[in-house]
């Protein structure tokens, strides 16, 4: 589970990034599990939209993608959403620590 700090700190991150995956009027199958899951592999971080011909709503294709890839919702926002996932073998992201009370 991410602390807010870590969660404000992917948050900034994402700014940058560019929207790499797009949920259309197909909903979300195994190809676009395949191609989150790689991506979040490559890059721990991932911007996607989902499209209003989607069938899905925004939160719900946000938590059932980072639910079948193992990542965590780091926000939705809009017609947007970011999704992170550590790469364990590769970390390219270095998440500030939690503070221990």
């Amino acid at each position: 589970m991410m602390t807010s700090k870590q969660r404000a700190f992917l948050r900034s991150l994402a700014n940058d990034i560019d929207t790499i995956l797009m949920v259309g009027k197909s909903g979300i199958g195994a190809d676009i599990i395949k191609q989150a899951s790689d991506a979040l592999t490559a890059r721990e971080i991932l911007k996607a939209k989902v499209l209003e011909t989607s069938p899905v709503p925004v939160r719900e294709a946000a938590e059932q993608i980072a639910a079948q890839t193992g990542a965590e919702v780091v926000q939705v926002i809009g017609s947007k959403f970011v999704l992170y996932r550590k790469n364990e073998k590769e970390p390219k992201i270095a998440l500030p620590k939690a503070s221990k009370k």
